[in-house]
């Protein structure tokens, strides 16, 4: 008997559905082994040796396993293609392998893609684990239980009890604190924007005054371009220039976790988090390849299918002459990796839907219409640019005006046209009339609030964070409750500020983003076999702990800011009742906390809205223990009454 291990049963399901008889496939269900919860679990004294114990819950799956094991002649170790799924294989083979007596032998096989082909090829090709990689999620695994062991203590003396602190999240969460600054010092600028509409024989085009006596019009006051409007009124009008040229505009690449993640929040509205969900179970039936990875690269065949899909469904000439490469930039994405595509341009999304959801559907399409477009051919337009000259007295003013019209679709054949900007077919020289002229004042616009996509497109290019953990990240900024989700953007909250605040003025090291890049970079290292992994946790580690002592000695206290609301506590008589902000949101408490232990719920009304269960109970604004809201009835438990949609909103 040959046994074959993987991390979930949806995966084992589908493998076993490839291999033959003689093998078992099993999954762990995760981790079998981690460092424990109610302890460090690092011995700092032994080199940062982890203790690793098996996880809550496991003993049964592990006694499975060994017998299972114990029976076999080989164990294959196929969990997923990355440092997670290596270290998850180790620990396996660490716990599976008897010490006793000879046991099975432990290879590693990988695929990328659950396919036949991909799985057969992978099992009849096994390899030896990489200890490399195995050493890099150890050290991250490590580095962070020590950052979080030892900094959370100093939040709890110095800011509040129970607070938590992230090696990298903290810095993310510096991100969103530093981007609601800007927005509250914003100090907003006016700008006019001045149109004309100009008749010719054949109709009318408009243009945009953009020089006046040769200099770019940017006036300061109204007066100023009320002046100039009736100028333009009086100015008589010629095309002055007329350019017409042939732009090509090509696809973007396959997607990356980054990429898609992106992707997903701006047109489907999704959380990194959610979105990872669903590209996982896309993965484990087999329809997309591994959604963990930062290589735009693709494999040949991959090509030849897409290639060969496009010339059947669409004609040669949509096919590029040759196909279309693309290499990461970045030194530290594993290009044995592929980018996120379909492992069969042939299923359609009702396949998928009727199989899985109409969720996986729609992130399907995404990841099809990406992969299958990187692949055509480029899209054709034809591009003309206008300057119009507009003289009055001795003024005289360039107005401009652009236009485009796709010559051929190629890949925006899978996208929706935009539209086309058509010019009149116009001659240098040739005299316009004026039909209006309309100027229009405008406010600069504070930097917008980062949403899962602009986040994680910031901690990319900063270099922080990689691949797998991305989602991660900004849940736990969430589950902190160091930030809020309104309407998809993210607001720190105000012990979210005070907790950055506090890290930036006494461990500005370690909340400094090129620091925590660089500490990516040395973990990336690792897992390229360039650098040992306890020598990185060390060159870390020892300041950082002399910090740490240094400030929970020296730092002082950090008062988190409260909101009066002007009344008196009901139990002491003596506080002020103050509005606080704590892990599940906002609440009433009383100012003499902790001497007064008060506390009180804010309650949201909805309108004045009655429950539409009881009749009488208001209709207000309540929050899950993970701070989402949602709509209940102020008589629970008398009346049980709980939405997530407003009363009389339509359901999407």
């Amino acid at each position: 008997m040959q046994l074959v291990l993987v991390e979930s049963p949806t995966k084992a399901k589908k493998l076993s559905q490839f291999l033959g008889k003689e093998f078992s496939v099993e999954a762990s269900m995760g981790h079998i082994r981690d460092l424990p919860k109610k302890k460090l679990g690092v011995d700092v004294a032994a080199d940062f040796e982890p203790e690793y114990e098996l996880v809550e819950g496991k003993r049964t799956v592990l006694a499975k396993l060994k017998k299972l094991a114990s029976s076999s002649e080989r164990v294959y170790l196929a969990t997923d293609p990355d440092r997670e799924g290596e270290a998850i294989a180790w620990h396996l083979s660490q716990v599976l392998q008897p010490k006793s007596k000879k046991g099975p032998e432990f290879v590693r096989s990988t695929f990328h893609e659950i396919t036949k082909d991909a799985v057969l090829d992978a099992i009849q090709h096994p390899a030896a684990l990489s200890m490399d990689l195995v050493d890099a999620q150890q050290a991250r695994r490590v580095l962070d239980r020590l950052v979080g062991y030892q900094l959370s203590p100093v939040l709890w003396k110095k800011v509040r009890r129970g607070l938590s602190a992230g090696r990298v999240q903290s810095v993310a969460l510096r991100l969103v604190v530093e981007r609601e600054r800007e927005i509250k010092a914003f100090i907003p600028q006016a700008y006019w924007e001045v149109d004309a509409t100009l008749k010719i024989e054949n109709g009318s085009f408009s243009a945009r005054l953009a020089e006046k006596n040769g200099k770019t019009f940017e006036p300061k006051e109204q007066d100023e371009v009320d002046k100039v409007v009736t100028s333009l009124k009086k100015a008589s009008y010629k095309i002055a220039t007329v350019q017409k040229t042939e732009r090509t505009r090509v696809s973007l690449p396959p997607f990356t976790t980054s990429t898609l993640q992106q992707s997903a929040s701006n047109r489907l509205g999704w959380s990194a988090k959610q979105t990872m969900m669903i590209a996982q179970g896309l993965y484990e039936e087999g329809y997309i390849t591994y959604h963990r990875t930062d290589s735009v690269a693709l494999s040949s065949q991959s090509i030849d299918m897409a290639r060969s899909y496009i010339d059947k469904t669409y004609t040669k000439s949509y096919v590029p002459e040759s196909p279309r490469f693309f290499k990461t930039s970045s030194k530290n994405a594993q290009e044995a990796h592929e980018a996120i595509r379909p492992t069969d341009t042939y299923v359609s999304l009702d396949t998928v839907e009727s199989s899985m959801s109409p969720k996986h559907a729609r992130l399907y399409e995404l990841i099809w219409r990406r992969f299958v477009a990187c692949q055509m051919a480029s899209a054709v337009y034809d591009q003309t640019s206008i300057t119009v000259e507009a003289n009055e007295g001795s003024n005289q003013y360039a107005l401009k005006s652009a236009g485009s019209v796709l010559k051929f679709d190629g890949w925006m054949k899978l996208f929706p046209n935009q539209g086309d900007v058509v010019l009149p077919d116009v001659k240098e020289g040739e005299g316009v009339d004026l039909e209006k002229v309309d100027s229009v004042k405008k406010m600069t616009l504070p930097p917008a609030r980062y949403n899962d996509a602009s986040l994680i497109k910031t901690l990319e290019k900063l270099g922080i964070g990689r691949p797998s953990t991305y989602a991660t990240i900004i849940s736990v900024i969430l589950d902190r409750g160091y930030v809020e989700r309104k309407e998809k953007a993210f607001m720190a909250t105000v012990i979210g500020e005070t907790v950055v605040d506090f890290l930036v003025k006494y461990f500005p090291k370690e909340l400094d983003y090129q620091f925590t890049a660089e500490m990516e970079d040395s973990l990336d290292a690792v897992a390229r076999g360039e650098r040992q992994w306890r020598t990185v946790i060390r060159a870390f580690f020892d300041p950082f702990e002399a910090q740490v002592k240094q400030v929970t000695k020296d730092a002082e206290r950090a008062k988190v800011p409260v909101e009066e609301t002007g009344e008196m506590c009901p139990d002491c008589k003596e506080g002020k009742l103050v509005i606080r902000s704590g892990r599940f949101g906002k609440f009433i408490s009383c100012s003499r906390f902790p001497e007064c232990k008060y506390t009180a719920k804010i309650i949201v009304k909805v309108d004045g809205m009655k429950c539409p269960d009881c009749g009488i109970g208001d209709v207000v604004i309540k929050k899950t223990k993970r701070g989402r809201n949602f709509f209940g009835c102020s008589r629970y438990p008398e009346c049980t009454f709980a939405s997530w949609k407003k009363p009389g909103e339509k359901e999407e």
